[in-house]
């Protein structure tokens, strides 16, 4: 049976990926390991070779797991083959990362190797619908809708995966700088809710609309439940099934205690 790779990035799911997984390989892009992680790096600029190398080691199956940001170039360090790869990569990355990252993993199966998602590594990650912690009220479950509705639209810009409403407005929307960021601008501008006494606002996240699902899932975790109430936010909803909840049972403990709703929301 071929043997299964896990590209890490940064964050918490890589490690949860990895502990689940019987003696995977596991490679980061250099610069971008988790330090927790053992990971053997290596460069975009060497792509060809380092799939040459997965194959040489029985990989058939590889996982993505975690956070990387678009790493800086060295035209000086292109192989020949991964060379002739850039006019196509550089031809999706005008479009925006969601597609220059499609391009990558069409690469990966050209060289027929399977790309996994995480909940087909540990579906449990990935829960169905429903409330987890809380109650969110009407005015929690209509903001959550607006935010849906907004996510669908900036998707195709491929701006983010998180927005914050509030009373209907949208307080803030996850950019480049990503989610703590986004949380932190909503903190800062709370008082900017119409009825101070009214609804407190709700954190939604949710994939990309077309977003390929096997990749950088949008996650949510403990942490996030910090940045949630220091925000003064009611709770989190997301979009059953596209989201990732980390080390679940801590998660759900965290919201109880700081009185702050889990809701996957159909």
């Amino acid at each position: 049976m071929s043997r299964i790779a896990v590209i890490a990035g940064q964050g918490r799911l890589a490690p949860a990926v990895i502990a689940a997984l019987d003696d995977p390989l596991v490679y980061a892009l250099d610069g971008f390991a988790p330090p927790e992680i053992a990971a053997t790096p290596f460069r975009l600029e060497r792509l060809v070779p380092f799939i040459d190398d997965l194959l040489a080691a029985g990989v058939g199956r590889v996982v993505f797991a975690g956070a990387v940001r678009r790493p800086r170039l060295d035209p000086e360090a292109f192989d020949p083959r991964t060379a002739q790869l850039v006019p196509r990569i550089l031809g999706a990355m005008q479009s925006g990362d969601d597609a220059a990252l499609r391009e990558v993993l069409k690469v990966f199966e050209e060289s027929d190797l399977a790309i996994c998602g995480v909940g087909e590594v540990i579906p449990d990650l990935i829960p169905e619908p429903g409330v987890l912690a809380g109650d969110p009220t009407g005015a929690d479950r209509r903001d959550a809708a607006r935010g849906a509705e907004i996510l669908s639209g900036t998707g195709h810009f491929d701006i983010g995966q998180g927005v914050v409403v509030a009373q209907g407005l949208c307080l803030a929307i996850e950019t480049l700088p990503g989610t703590e960021a986004m949380l932190d601008f909503a903190r800062l501008h709370a008082g900017l809710r119409p009825d101070p006494n009214g609804a407190r606002g709700v954190f939604f996240k949710a994939p990309k609309p077309g977003q390929d699902r096997r990749v950088d899932l949008p996650t949510i975790g403990p942490d996030t439940i910090a940045q949630v109430a220091a925000a003064g936010l009611a709770g989190i909803a997301w979009q059953a099934g596209g989201v990732i909840v980390l080390d679940r049972d801590e998660t759900v403990r965290r919201a109880e205690a700081a009185g702050v709703f889990l809701w996957a929301r159909e």
